[in-house]
């Protein structure tokens, strides 16, 4: 890979929460290595607890890992000042969160504008570009609404018009349509998309939600601070063998090569639906299986799951017939 495109890279990224309590020090990412590509959109999925929070926060400059070392448009920030982090992250990178963190005493306008008037751009001309991206995100007319006066999914687009003024070449999202209903949730997911199509914007998401993840070119999976599984363009499964060998010792240990632990999705827990003689079968438990797939294409239902209802040519994101949702279903 060219260096000059690596937008985000760490190597051998461990972090420990210190604890007083009887369990001890918290482990939450293991030794992580990870590169993302200017204008490539990347998505991390793993359950609550994975570590996946934490990485993005370590990646983004918000929180010194304990070990290994993470570069953001080239350059190391591990030893960086203060200062000197706080303006590599305006030049370089926007943060989205679930809960949108916007400024609860300014209203729609000055919480969008605010990134610039912390990097001493003017009031008059922050504001015009505030307002220019609000209408873009077709919050035009909601300008003069505090947050407390704004729903879930006007909040999230005030959110994502902040993370856009000062015009990043990489946004971090955690679990960026978590509070949103479904609707809105598309309509975000959509906008992200277009960002990074027409705006070689790159993405780094972080989530549960598969769904989330749709538009994006590849998929790490997380699991107790370890990226286990990876999916997408840049790495095909297929290009291991079809046979690899496991050995079971006298103490029942069983050992796996590397190859076919990735292949499996990592370390976990496992049932054993069959046994035999020279014969064993093994099946993830059900409460540990994250189901991720590689970048689709996904396009509204024709036809509504409640009621039948017939969409035809339509574009409606409710059902004219029961007022459910219309879902979104892979092309």
């Amino acid at each position: 890979m060219d260096e000059s495109l690596v937008i985000l890279e760490a190597k051998n990224m461990y972090h420990i929460y210190e604890s007083l309590s009887l369990e001890g020090n918290v482990v939450a990412l293991r030794g992580l290595n990870v590169r993302i590509k200017e204008g490539e959109a990347v998505a991390v999925i793993g359950p609550s607890g994975s570590g996946k929070s934490t990485l993005l926060k370590c990646l983004g400059g918000l929180m010194k890992p304990s070990s290994g070392s993470v570069s953001l448009g080239g350059r190391e920030m591990i030893r960086m000042t203060g200062n000197e982090l706080v303006k590599l992250r305006q030049e370089t990178v926007s943060f989205i969160f679930q809960d949108s963190n916007l400024l609860p005493d300014l209203n729609a306008l000055d919480n969008v504008a605010q990134p610039l008037r912390h990097q001493g751009v003017m009031p008059g001309p922050a504001r015009a570009k505030a307002m220019e991206l609000l209408e873009k995100l077709a919050m035009g007319d909601r300008w003069m609404g505090m947050p407390e006066q704004l729903s879930g999914g006007e909040q999230q687009r005030v959110a994502i018009a902040r993370a856009l003024i000062t015009n990043p070449k990489l946004i971090l999202a955690d679990e960026p349509t978590g509070a949103l209903d479904p609707i809105t949730s598309r309509e975000v997911l959509e906008l992200f998309e277009k960002l990074h199509e027409e705006e070689n914007v790159a993405f780094l998401l972080v989530t549960h939600n598969r769904d989330v993840a749709y538009f994006c070119e590849r998929s790490l999976e997380l699991r107790d601070g370890r990226f286990v599984a990876q999916h997408g363009t840049d790495f095909d499964m297929a290009d291991l063998s079809e046979t690899r060998e496991l050995i079971i010792d006298e103490t029942g240990t069983i050992t796996l090569p590397p190859d076919l632990l990735l292949k499996l999705g990592g370390p976990g827990r496992f049932d054993v639906p069959d046994a035999d003689r020279d014969s064993l079968k093994l099946e993830r438990v059900e409460d540990e299986r994250i189901e991720v797939s590689s970048k689709t294409k996904r396009v509204l239902a024709p036809i509504c799951p409640a009621c039948n209802h017939d969409y035809s040519d339509s574009t409606d994101q409710l059902c004219p017939e029961c007022g459910s949702s219309r879902p979104m279903i892979q092309a």
